[in-house]
């Protein structure tokens, strides 16, 4: 039990000069050709960004969200690009409670600022060294040509067709000549190629005079104040939605400090307190304090330890996590050891919490459980690069087609990101005109401080919802702790909690769930169940248990070395 056989199914991918592990094989050859034609990092993260809007458009949107983490070469900070908009300036906060019976609806109502084009924008103007169009330009290709369907986006479509035929122009995509797309057809999206074509023409023809700079402006004008935002907001106006051209226009995303918490010698980054990316910190000081190697790997003793953790983390999360614009997010207490040995000694060898802990905040109460499994995750995808000068990129892109209708025309179902508020304004992610969602999508980027790490950088970060941090806490714990390879550490079996609200609409919680992949002992999982967990088998390799990717650059050898998870259709590629 101490440690599972070192057997993968791929090898971790080494190389010397870059690499790219990213959520679907074609976005890392997007990457990978843009590092080969002299991009750098974040050129080439955002060309599979971009890429991953296209190919994975079920569940990212090119209109979604984009957080982003970027550690410049030569630069010792990280650095968050605010991928994520907030809500519409005519929205009522009262309106959800008042004429929805408390629920944020499916459909135009939970269309926030849609973030990711000026997010990517901003991290190629600041960061990058090449245009708009010569990022976009294998996104535009896939999307016009199209590309063969894979089995988890086939799946994905059949498994929500009554949710994209609500509208004409979903299913006109997603639902060509009446039915989802199988396996090995053509996937063609023609209107999204001549939205991504426009932008990368603005672009041109301003930068044909006024240089780069003024060029990418054009792209982000384009849609931000052009064509594209003209079309989005005649379809609110026409249809009942609540984007407004203001809202487009004055969109910026921030570029801020990223945060930071140090375990044994390094520092893992974060987006700051707008996503739940400060959660894997807190986790992170919580099970700093416990002999995790002592117990071994994915014994029921440490499977039980870092879920009551993770639970703990949660908490914290519902409690106090929102829109540091709007709400004090006191990060600082958060994440200090002291508070984090205060909540650790809530956590019993014996004896498992009911169902979510208490928080850390006074008064706070907990909701009411909620009958049946938990949902599927609405789900993202991830990117992460490092190139041969050392710059590194991080991001989760996200934004799911079936929440909201695709705008006629345009290819873009812009971002319903409004899913992950809560309808109540009390409630710390609840809604406010300008306030941003609490983001689940979260990249996280670490850096090897002291100790036998100096000098190491790994970008990671997976899709999955609520699953997302504890996928990446375990991957972080085999590497760091368990001394695994980055293919093995992805590939380990992992268990997953939902004893705690969802983050998505309609905010479900299950006391006690615990989720194992099929790989684990059965009798680990009567152990857990013994220690009063709800114990429920996930199948081998299944895709709600996330899907990590990471690049590590190794101090010792100086090899940058890739993994990328077999659960959905990641790869890693690197020279």
């Amino acid at each position: 039990m101490d440690k599972p056989a070192a057997i993968a199914h791929r090898p971790t991918i080494a190389g010397t000069r870059h690499m790219v592990s990213t959520g679907h094989y074609l976005a890392s050859h997007a990457a990978f050709a843009i590092l080969e034609a002299g991009g750098n990092a974040i050129d080439a993260g955002v060309a599979a960004g971009i890429a991953l809007g296209v190919l994975q458009s079920d569940i990212v949107n090119v209109a979604g969200v984009a957080p982003i983490l970027v550690k410049p070469a030569g630069e010792d900070r990280v650095w968050s690009v605010a991928g994520l908009g907030g809500w519409p300036r005519a929205l009522d906060p009262t309106l959800f409670q008042r004429a929805h019976g408390g629920s944020i609806p499916a459909g135009l109502l939970r269309t926030v600022v849609p973030a990711a084009p000026a997010a990517w924008i901003a991290a190629l103007a600041r960061w990058g060294t090449m245009g708009f169009g010569e990022v976009a330009a294998a996104a535009t290709r896939f999307a016009g040509e199209g590309f063969a369907m894979y089995p988890l986006m086939a799946e994905s479509l059949a498994n929500n067709q009554a949710s994209l035929a609500r509208w004409p122009s979903t299913a006109a995509i997603y639902l060509p000549g009446g039915r989802p797309p199988r396996a090995g057809e053509r996937f063609v999206q023609e209107d999204l190629a001549r939205s991504l074509r426009y932008m990368a023409d603005e672009e041109r023809r301003v930068a044909a005079t006024k240089g780069r700079a003024a060029g990418l402006r054009a792209a982000r004008d384009a849609f931000y104040a052009g064509d594209i935002a003209r079309t989005i907001v005649r379809f609110h106006e026409e249809n009942g939605g609540l984007l407004r051209a203001d809202d487009l226009a004055a969109f910026e995303p921030e570029v801020e400090p990223a945060v930071a918490t140090r375990f044994r010698g390094i520092d893992v980054h974060s987006c700051p307190a707008w996503c739940q990316g400060p959660v894997l910190g807190m986790m992170l000081r919580l099970v700093d304090g416990l002999d995790l190697a002592g117990m071994g790997h994915n014994s029921p003793a440490y499977m039980h330890a870092v879920a009551e953790a993770m639970k703990l983390a949660f908490a914290d999360r519902e409690a106090f996590l929102g829109d540091p614009r709007f709400v004090d997010v006191p990060l600082g207490m958060l994440l200090s050891e002291e508070y984090a040995a205060r909540r650790r000694a809530l956590i019993r060898p014996d004896r498992a919490w009911p169902g979510m802990p208490p928080s850390g905040r006074e008064g706070a109460g907990t909701p009411p459980g909620s009958p049946g499994a938990p949902p599927p995750p609405r789900d993202t995808s991830y990117a992460c690069v490092v190139d041969a000068a050392g710059n590194v990129f991080s991001a989760t892109p996200s934004d799911v087609a079936m929440d909201s209708p695709v705008i006629p025309g345009t290819g873009l179902c812009p971002s319903s990101r409004g899913s992950q508020n809560w309808a109540d304004p009390a409630h710390p992610s609840g809604v406010a005109p300008g306030k941003r969602p609490r983001l689940t999508p979260s990249p996280a980027l670490a850096i090897g401080r002291e100790g036998p790490h100096a000098g190491m950088v790994m970008p990671f970060g997976t899709p999955g919802g609520d699953v997302q941090l504890q996928a990446m806490l375990q991957v972080f714990l085999n590497i760091f702790v368990f001394g695994m390879g980055e293919q093995e550490a992805v590939e380990a079996p992992r268990f997953a909690t939902h004893s705690f609200p969802d983050s998505f609409e309609p905010h479900r919680y299950q006391p006690g769930w615990l989720n194992l992949e099929s790989r684990l002992p059965r009798a680990s999982g009567e152990a857990l169940a013994a220690l009063g967990h709800d114990v429920h088998w996930w199948p081998d390799y299944v895709w709600r248990a996330g899907a990590v990717c990471v690049v590590r650059r190794d101090p010792a050898s100086g090899f940058l070395l890739g993994g990328a998870d077999p659960r959905r259709p990641c790869y890693a590629m690197g020279w």
